[in-house]
């Protein structure tokens, strides 16, 4: 009952789970860590919208500049061109317009939005799995650190082809792949990075892009013709000045499409070129399948046909994305720690030599052999132990060195001074060196003071199994 006499309330209480969860970590939290996508964690250099549905690169501003140039450019025409030709020529001009337009459009955003062909990145187990390979394909058995080949070579129809080890990625890319130094990707037949698309252009995606460019050209060369003719037709009733001044919009799509029509022609016979010889940009530019190269040199790729290479590039079936952006991260398995034993080894770096010298067994007081002190009651090891230069390798014990052997006793003096207690002076005691430095309190103290005699022979034990341990490295 409480002081005050009245009943004491119920009080719940909830139990505290500590094998779910940790201090810092709440279950909402968890949750949410383990409901992630992948596209949210992609090492690439890429965007993603609608829940990783939709894919771009960051350098996304020329393709909004495209995105303008034809909503404008197709807007003016459809509002002053349109409404005039369909009464004095005949409705099918805006009708077939407007089918260019939505095939345009659609082609576009679906070269922008696509995965082009990534190639998914090697895990840490995958990567460590294709040094072991490619060490035991070489022959070292060395434990050092070997960079793999840049190059292997494999033969497709005859041709021998070379496969280029992606340092970024961690793979052998394979045949026509190449890896985009803007989105930071390794493309599947990489053709090239188009910032007018917004996207890199590889098999995936390649397609969509050839039918954008040339429906582009028809919709530009449409426009461009109709709006000549609406502007002579007006000239026709009220003079070319009048004419230009009644329908300025006329006039501006006129520039834009005189501008660009000859560059979109020219890209799109440029690639008509390409699909039609089996061919990529990136292969054209650099010439693999040139007869410069020699005469022997030919493009494995092709099917010696036109109509099958051009069959092949547009109707053949599209295969699936390689990275699953949308797919669920798995919980990661932890991975065992590589054994260290904290000992210098043969082939140490400086830091771990002076870290093996500033380790507590090596920085402890000096151990005293059983010749140098005796102790009443306790008999001696008889077997001296060896003198070790700290922060060295340590060869082996069963290979000694007469010439470089010395006893503990000779480094420790002792002397019988001040009533029977035994001190070492600290020009007498040994250091590692480096570690005792002028203002370290080991340096500035006058006396050392020897174990007391019940501690002496543990640690005089302790000593023995380190050197013991150091010596068997």
């Amino acid at each position: 009952m409480p002081p005050g006499g009245g009943p004491m309330t119920d009080c719940e209480y909830s139990q505290i789970s500590t094998h779910g969860s940790s201090p810092m970590e709440s279950p909402h939290s968890k949750k949410r860590i383990a409901a992630r996508r992948k596209w949210e964690v992609f090492p690439g250099r890429n965007k993603f919208f609608c829940n990783g549905r939709i894919m771009m690169a960051r350098q996304t501003g020329v393709f909004y500049l495209t995105l303008v140039l034809i909503l404008v450019t197709s807007g003016l025409f459809f509002a002053f061109d349109c409404p005039y030709l369909a009464v004095k020529i005949t409705p099918a001009i805006p009708v077939v317009g407007g089918i260019l337009f939505f095939f345009v459009m659609g082609t576009l955003l679906r070269t922008s939005f696509s995965d082009p062909g990534v190639l998914p990145r090697a895990t840490p187990d995958e990567a460590a799995d294709l040094e072991r390979q490619i060490d035991i394909a070489n022959g070292t058995s060395s434990g050092g650190y070997r960079p793999p080949p840049r190059t292997k070579e494999v033969i497709i129809n005859g041709q021998t082809v070379k496969l280029k080890y992606c340092f970024t990625c961690k793979i052998f890319r394979p045949p026509r792949a190449s890896h985009c130094s803007l989105c930071d990707n390794c493309v599947e037949r990489f053709d090239h990075h188009c910032p007018w698309v917004g996207n890199c252009v590889g098999k995936r995606n390649y397609r969509f892009f050839y039918m954008f460019i040339l429906s582009l050209s028809f919709l530009t060369v449409f426009i461009f013709a109709f709006v000549i003719t609406h502007v002579i037709l007006r000239s026709q009733q009220t003079g070319f000045l009048n004419a230009l001044k009644d329908s300025p919009a006329s006039v501006l799509e006129a520039v834009v499409c005189f501008f660009s029509v000859w560059s979109i022609i020219g890209l799109s016979g440029f690639h008509t070129y390409l699909i039609s010889s089996n061919q990529t940009t990136n292969e054209d530019i650099k010439g693999s399948w040139s007869n410069k190269r020699g005469k022997e040199n030919y493009n494995p790729y092709s099917y010696g046909n036109i109509f099958t290479n051009c069959c092949v590039a547009l109707c053949g079936p599209i295969s699936p994305s390689l990275i699953d952006r949308r797919g669920y991260i798995q919980p990661d398995t932890p991975q065992p720690a590589a054994p260290s034993n904290g000992i210098t080894m043969y082939g140490a770096t400086q830091s771990q030599s002076d870290m093996a010298a500033a380790t507590p067994l090596l920085q402890s007081e000096p151990s005293l052999t059983s010749e140098e002190l005796h102790l009443p009651g306790k008999p001696g090891l008889g077997t001296p132990c060896t003198s070790l230069t700290l922060g060295q390798p340590t060869p082996p014990s069963s290979m000694p060195n007469l010439a470089t052997q010395t006893t503990l006793s000779d480094i420790l003096p002792l002397k019988d001074e001040h009533g029977g207690h035994q001190f070492l002076t600290p020009d007498e005691a040994p250091s590692p060196r480096r570690m005792l430095a002028g203002g370290s309190p080991l340096a500035h103290s006058r006396t050392m003071h020897v174990l007391g005699l019940a501690s002496q022979d543990s640690l005089h034990e302790d000593s023995v199994r380190g050197l013991v341990k150091l010596s068997s490295v």
